[in-house]
């Protein structure tokens, strides 16, 4: 089963320019994760991914983490979301809007997975 998180907005410090380490930005971030369906036959929340927490840890690590790469955002964004141990596999897009004059926007795809309860097969999009 995939329980999908769509247009999660954070602000936060992002970019290695000077400006970009001192003023938030705002970043979108889409999550898709591979879940059992226990939920589905017990219909408790108990039994999935409580998507509240998980969108609030997926912001407050990005706000800690301050990344200068949305590469790196990306992969902070994967690691909260396997934090949830029942999240089997994760693949995460990061949007960085207004990157560079003339660019809407910039995105990193990254996916991975869980292998006796760490991560493997981590695999990364470009932008």
């Amino acid at each position: 089963m995939t329980l999908e998180l769509n247009g999660l907005i954070v602000e936060c410090i992002i970019g290695d320019l000077p400006n970009e380490r001192i003023v938030p930005q705002k970043l979108r971030v889409d999550v898709s994760l591979e879940i059992g369906d226990e939920a589905a036959r017990s219909d408790r929340l108990s039994d999935t991914v409580d998507y509240a927490k998980l969108a609030k840890l997926i912001s407050d690590s990005l706000i800690w983490e301050k990344c200068r790469m949305l590469e790196h955002a990306a992969k902070v964004v994967l690691d909260a979301c396997l934090i949830e141990e029942k999240v089997r596999y994760a693949h995460v897009k990061v949007t960085k809007f207004g990157a560079i004059p003339h660019l809407e926007s910039a995105s990193v795809s990254y996916g991975g997975g869980r292998r006796d309860g760490g991560t493997q097969g981590i695999r990364g999009g470009g932008h």
